[in-house]
């Protein structure tokens, strides 16, 4: 029994859940994102793309590519290893996969991002539009939680996730 009175059973496969939960709302906008990217190869703008442009967009591609495969893994994972008694590995690799595939995601959307604004005002703006977004997904997705975390470890607050 774990410290809120959850069998080891019931505790993993909420863990489980709640993994798959958090993974469906990624899901949804990276697949979004990435038809979104293949589009643009379609387009008669795109024919004139510098050299730049184009790689952007192929660096920026293969990251949401990236961010696809990990963040469906855990799916994968589950539904292979279903009634296997594996659930702990399906949390333990899910959640590497997950924030790996957030990485990617924050990567191909700064990359996205980077695109449009080269489009839209082109140059050092661009860029600095880019590195802003990288900043802000940076900052939000991993450096807030990363600072929380090691704050309340440090004043004796760590609530065990169990």
């Amino acid at each position: 029994m774990s410290p809120t009175g959850e069998s080891e059973h019931r505790r993993l496969a909420r863990n489980v859940n709640e993994l798959l939960q958090e993974l469906r709302v990624a899901q949804a906008g990276v697949q979004i994102l990435f038809g979104f990217l293949l589009s643009i190869t379609f387009t008669d703008r795109y024919a004139t793309a510098s050299a730049l442009v184009r790689g952007t967009h192929l660096a920026t591609v293969l990251c949401a590519a990236a961010a696809v495969a990990l963040l469906t893994a855990p799916a994968a994972w589950h539904r292979v290893l279903f009634r296997r008694g594996r659930r702990e590995d399906v949390v333990a690799a899910g959640n590497t996969f997950m924030l790996a595939g957030l990485g990617f995601l924050a990567v191909a959307m700064t990359g996205t991002v980077l695109l449009i604004s080269e489009v839209i005002v082109g140059g050092g703006i661009a860029v600095v539009i880019g590195g802003l977004t990288l900043v802000l997904f940076g900052t939000l997705w991993f450096a807030m939680p990363l600072l929380i975390r090691n704050t309340s470890s440090k004043l004796g607050n760590d609530i065990t996730d169990v």
